[in-house]
């Protein structure tokens, strides 16, 4: 299961965001987003766990919680959209 986490710090790493996950399950994947400007987080990321039961659990459990003085939010990610069929001229 694919999550979104928002309101990231701007020093946060992949390993800050896997860290915050593993007490939960196996992370498969951690990624904060960073701006390729200045090459700091740009505050939101994401994370996929193996097992569904255990990504609820951890949104349930780190949606709303302080995290380095943010409060964060955790929610189930959307599928990317297909672009490719729709481009414009």
């Amino acid at each position: 299961m694919n999550m979104y986490v928002s309101n990231l710090g701007f020093h946060a790493s992949d390993a800050d965001l896997r860290e915050l996950f593993n007490p939960f399950g196996k992370v498969s994947s951690a990624k904060v987003i960073m701006d390729r400007t200045n090459g700091r987080s740009r505050g939101f990321g994401f994370v996929e766990m193996v097992s569904a039961s255990e990504a609820a659990k951890a949104m349930d459990t780190l949606d709303g919680k302080e995290v380095n003085g943010k409060r964060i939010a955790v929610w189930a990610a959307k599928e990317r959209e297909d672009l490719s069929d729709k481009r414009r001229w």
